[in-house]
Parts: structure tokens; C-alpha cells; sequence
């Protein structure tokens, strides 16, 4: 069983969540955090991206319409994660959760990445995230790659969104 690995290049194409208000959602994840919307499916469902891909994030009532948060201890996704490409992009949308008074639950560097944490409006957890460059990964003493948990520069990190 152990003698396959998935192949280097693979990634994970998208996340689906149940929300329980579609329309809520989508000034969440379009208006604030300014992903496109694609397609509706009907009042129940919506498929939204980054850069004209077909979806990054689906949405759905399906089971979910007006429903309230999954407990905190229920198992379940903890959080999506969303890759920015540059450190610049990272601070800008930081900018504007602040502008937009939006609750950020942390911010983290991993030494591989810079990471801000915030809550959906239905609670799903979301990460938005650039990742370092692999040659400034931190290493340990037989050059394995680490990660930490310090507090973000979150001064050094707005610098770079003016």
C-alpha cells in the first residue's frame, strides 16, 4: 500500500461548502475578498474563481439553507486556505479586512508562508496565505525542512499594501 505517492504536480482543484445563506456568502468570498463569480445554479448554489477558472470555491444550500454553524468541535473542514502569489497581495487584502472592520481570528508566520486567519460567515475557517520562496524555508541541523508558529509582522506586512 505504501508504494505510491501522489505526483508532484497534483494540487487541489477546489472546496465546496455548505452555507446557509448564499447571498451572504457571496459578499463575503466575492465582495470582500474579491473572488468572481462564475455561475449561478439557481438560488441555491454558486460557483465563484480567481482569474476566469471555472471555480475555486462552490457554494451551496443544498443541505445547509439556513442552518446554523457546525459546532466547533465537530469534525469537519478546519479551514480553506487561499494562496496568494505575492507577500504585496497578502498585505492588500489584509488592508482590506481592516478597512472593512472584518474580525481576523489570527495572523502567523510559518517561516515557509505568512498566514492571516478569519472566519466565513457561516464560520468555515479561512486561511489567505502567500507562501516564502522554498530557498528561505527554514531547515533544522540535518537540513529537513520546519515550520513555527511566531507572530506575523503585521506593520512590516501593511507597509508593502500602500
Amino acid at each position: 500500500m505504501n508504494d505510491y505517492t501522489v505526483p508532484a504536480n497534483s494540487r487541489i482543484g477546489h472546496v465546496h461548502l455548505k452555507v446557509s445563506d448564499l447571498q451572504r456568502s457571496l459578499d463575503f468570498y466575492c465582495g470582500l475578498l474579491g473572488f468572481e463569480l462564475m455561475m449561478k445554479y439557481g438560488t441555491q448554489a454558486a460557483f465563484i474563481s480567481a482569474g476566469g477558472y471555472h471555480h475555486h470555491i462552490g457554494l451551496n444550500t443544498w443541505h445547509s439553507k439556513d442552518q446554523p454553524p457546525a459546532p466547533e468541535t465537530a469534525p469537519g473542514l478546519f479551514h480553506t486556505a487561499i494562496l496568494y502569489p505575492e507577500r504585496k497581495d497578502l498585505a492588500i487584502i489584509l488592508q482590506r479586512l481592516i478597512d472593512a472592520k472584518y474580525p481576523i481570528t489570527g495572523a502567523s508566520d510559518h517561516g515557509v508562508s505568512e498566514a492571516i486567519y478569519l472566519d466565513d460567515p457561516d464560520h468555515n475557517g479561512v486561511e489567505l496565505y502567500w507562501d516564502r520562496p522554498r530557498e528561505f524555508w527554514p531547515k533544522d541541523d540535518n537540513g529537513d525542512m520546519t515550520m513555527f508558529t511566531k507572530a506575523l509582522d503585521i506593520h512590516g506586512l501593511l507597509a508593502l499594501a500602500k
